[in-house]
Order: C-alpha cells, then structure tokens, then sequence
C-alpha cells in the first residue's frame, strides 16, 4: 500500500496547486491570455526540461535496455486507449474520441511518476509521452478532421517534446557531459512541473460552469472510460510482462491511468469542435483521477506480486 499512499499524498497536493489557478483566474490574476501564455512556457520550456533532465544519467545496459522495454510497452498502452475510445465512440463522438484515447501522461502523469517511482523512472516513461504527442498531431488529427491530408509534418518535427526526447536520447547515448550550471538551471526548471501543469488546469476549470460538469451525464462515460476500462485492460496485458521490468510496468500504469488530457481542448478550439465540452471533460476527469488512481495502482500492485 506504500505506493499508493505516496499516490495519494502527491495527488492531493497538485489539487491544491489546481484550487490555486482556479482562485488566481476568478480572482482576475490571471487573465485567458495569461493562462495560454502559462502553457507555451509549460509545453515549450518546463515539460522539455523534465525530460531532458531524465535522460541525463550514466548509461547502463540495464537503463538501455529499460528503455526499449518502455518503448514497446508504451505502444502497447496507447493501441489499447485508441482500441478501446474507437469502439466506444466511433466516429460520431469525435472529442470523446480523441479525449479518452490520449491522458495527461505530460503535465500530470510525470511529476506523478518522479514523487511516487523517483526522477529516474521518469526516464521510463518519455517514450510514453513521445508517442502519445506524435499519435495526436497524426491519428488524433485524422479523428477530429476526418482528413488525413491535415496531418502537418511539419508540426510534428517542431513539437518541443519531440525535440527535447531527440536531444535527451542522444546526451544518454553519447554521455555529453553538459556545464554544471546548465544542468542546475534544467534542473530547477524542471521542479515547476507540477504545480505549474495543475495551475493551468484550475484556470480551465475556472473557465467553465462548474454545475454544468456535473450535471451532464454523457461527459462521465467518457471519464469512466478513460479512468477505469482502459487502465484495467491495461493491468491485465502488462500482466504477461516479466516481473524483473516491475518499476517499467508502474511507470506505464500510472501514466495509462491519468485523466483526459487538455490537449483535447487545444484540437477541439483548432478544428472548430465544441471546445468548452472538451475542457469540461478534461475537468470532469481529472477530478475524479484523485479517487480512480489510486485504485488502479492497488489493484495493479495486487495483480502484479
């Protein structure tokens, strides 16, 4: 249960860095235009150095090797979310689609994974978040347009994850050993992660009406989905995976297991789709992540001995 209450204890203080947002948006602290400023520097700066930062370490065949197994793990993870979001709402439902196939492995599922597994495993779970941000801007697009003529290539190549995971695997491969005072400036950058990730998401929340989160009964199909089919279905593939890759597996989980990601929100506003639904449904389930997490990592850790 030791892992779980470490879960618990992390998610109950990025809820209070939420409320933060939520108060410094209805307080008029922060503006709508702050609030998209907030997140180029969460998606151009602060996420890149999370992940740069987990790929600087000293090179062992055992890392080398944890590092395909993720790999692989992770592009089993995110077939089973799109499997299971494409079969339950299709073509018709296209931001539920896209929402419940991509989770917030990035803003919430990392500093989740560096409080409970350490910074080191964060290491496990790039190739995670490297996928599921090319998967948006190629499968997610073609399910929000209908259209893969949509696709810009050209996005994807300049997406900062993408780049910052290029330039973490190749400092991890060749050991370039970067200025000490570089380094500290990453590092300290890095530590804004979460508080800064769950600021942004109280400010969404701020921005919608919270009555109508609750009051709309479709919206927790969707969060069920996403918090509680996919990560079981999950549990039980990784299963078959040999117990010696045990911290790979609760990297994956937990990110597998994180709610509906706000980048929905991002494509809903871009394809001119109901973008307030999107945020709703980004809120509705990371709200109900601090009970649903938990859970899954128990009976992971139950499933797994």
């Amino acid at each position: 249960m030791g892992i779980t209450i470490i879960l618990m204890k992390q998610l109950i203080s990025m809820f209070i860095f939420m409320g933060m947002g939520y108060m410094l948006f209805k307080k008029k602290l922060i503006s709508v235009t702050g609030s998209k400023e907030l997140s180029n520097l969460l998606l151009y700066i602060i996420l890149p150095s999370v992940i740069i930062k987990s790929y600087y370490v000293e090179r062992s065949s055992e890392r080398v090797e944890g590092l395909f197994v993720s790999f692989f793990l992770a592009i089993g993870a995110l077939l089973i979310a799109i499997l299971i979001a494409g079969i339950i709402f299709g073509k018709k439902h296209k931001i539920e689609n896209f929402g419940v196939s991509f989770s917030n492995a990035g803003f919430m599922g990392i500093p989740l994974i560096s409080a409970v597994l350490g910074s080191e495993s964060v290491f496990y779970i790039s190739s995670f978040v490297a996928l599921l941000n090319l998967l948006q801007w190629t499968y997610g697009v073609a399910v929000m347009t209908e259209r893969l003529d949509s696709i810009k290539k050209e996005k994807i190549m300049r997406n900062p994850i993408i780049i910052s995971i290029a330039i973490g695997v190749i400092l991890f491969f060749t050991q370039i050993q970067l200025p000490e005072v570089i380094v500290n400036a990453i590092g300290s950058i890095s530590n804004m992660n979460a508080p800064v990730a769950m600021m942004l998401l109280g400010i969404y929340m701020a921005q919608t009406d919270i009555k109508s989160i609750f009051t709309e009964k479709s919206l927790y199909r969707s969060a069920a989905v996403r918090l509680v089919v996919i990560p079981i279905v999950t549990i039980m593939t990784l299963m078959f995976v040999p117990q010696q890759y045990t911290n790979v597996k609760r990297a994956i989980i937990i990110a597998a297991c994180a709610p509906i990601g706000s980048n929905v929100a991002v494509f809903a506003q871009m394809n001119a789709q109901d973008y307030k639904r999107a945020v709703k449904m980004v809120c509705l389930s990371t709200l109900f992540s601090i009970l649903t997490m938990p859970c899954v990592i128990s009976l992971a850790e139950y499933f797994w001995k």
